[in-house]
């Protein structure tokens, strides 16, 4: 009797060890289970603020899709259509019978407007921030473009700092994060995010700022950290396509992603053959499905 409890209480040990080697293993393999989405923009789709854009996405085999804001020229704010519940209910109705998600709102007319300089900009980000609460997005997109490169333009940063500091608040009030893009390098706009102090500001890293500086993409990605980075506008200049640019390993990027835990959305935004560059569905499609066959795979 004792030699058979013996043995069984040997073999409940050893599944005991057994099972407790095991779970790191399951941990690992939940760990790396991430969820990496593949998107486009409206505007670069050449479909802005046109209902039409979400057929098309669904057509390049995109997750979700960026919307812009619309034009903004000297209008006191964006000639934005969402701002119609009619429309807005539209879009809604539509991407849920798709399947798709709206990743992202975004105001490119700062792309070539002055944010530091334009009088009206707390009613631009306001009706911005409405917007995408009124649609359930979570991120906006805010270039502080050619006007607002602080690399050319020093001067400009304090008036930025500050206008960026009002934008946080309004964005934390609308349960929003405003994803900035700059031509800073990664030290920098990691000093700068540190000098809005607002966990709704963050950076929408773009590829293509770091490989047309000359600068290490992966030492960028991990100078800014998973935390600061919100989204990631996932293509080089045009050109090429992804699967076919010598100055950037997507493998490689992913590894790295992998390494500091990110997560989120891949937005593409230019990577088109030089040969056909307006031949939109060519284009992203196979921009899409090579990010997918990448970040999407197994």
């Amino acid at each position: 009797m004792m030699q058979h409890q013996n043995r069984r209480t040997f073999i409940q040990h050893v599944a005991l060890i057994g099972g407790s080697l095991m779970l790191p293993n399951v941990l690992l393999a939940a760990s790396q289970k991430r969820r990496y989405k593949v998107a486009v923009i409206d505007l670069m789709i050449l479909k802005r603020q046109k209902l039409s854009a979400l057929e098309l996405t669904r057509e390049i085999g995109a997750d979700g899709l960026e919307i812009d804001m619309g034009g903004l020229g000297d209008r006191e704010t964006f000639d934005n259509k969402l701002a119609d519940p009619t429309i807005r209910q539209q879009y809604l109705e539509k991407a849920k019978a798709l399947n798709l998600e709206f990743c992202a709102l975004a105001m490119t007319g700062f792309y070539a407007q002055s944010f530091a300089k334009r009088p009206t900009y707390q009613k631009m980000v306001q009706d911005c921030l409405d917007t995408a609460k009124a649609m359930q997005i979570k991120v906006v997109f805010l270039p502080l473009g050619i006007q607002g490169d602080l690399v050319k333009n020093p001067e400009l940063r304090a008036p930025i700092v500050e206008r960026l500091k009002i934008a946080g608040k309004m964005a934390a009030k609308a349960g929003v994060i405003i994803g900035i893009e700059t031509s800073l390098d990664a030290k920098g706009e990691l000093q700068l995010l540190k000098e809005i102090n607002c966990k709704h500001i963050k950076s929408y890293f773009n590829f293509s700022n770091a490989i047309k500086n000359g600068r290490d993409l992966h030492q960028e990605l991990k100078i800014l950290g998973r935390k600061n980075i919100v989204q990631i506008h996932a293509t080089n200049e045009d050109g090429v396509w992804l699967e076919n640019d010598p100055k950037i390993d997507l493998k490689k990027v992913k590894q790295t992603l992998d390494e500091m835990g990110w997560s989120g959305w891949l937005v593409i935004e230019r990577s088109r053959d030089a040969k056909q560059p307006t031949n939109v569905k060519y284009n992203f499609t196979a921009n899409t499905k090579y990010l997918k066959s990448i970040f999407q795979a197994g």
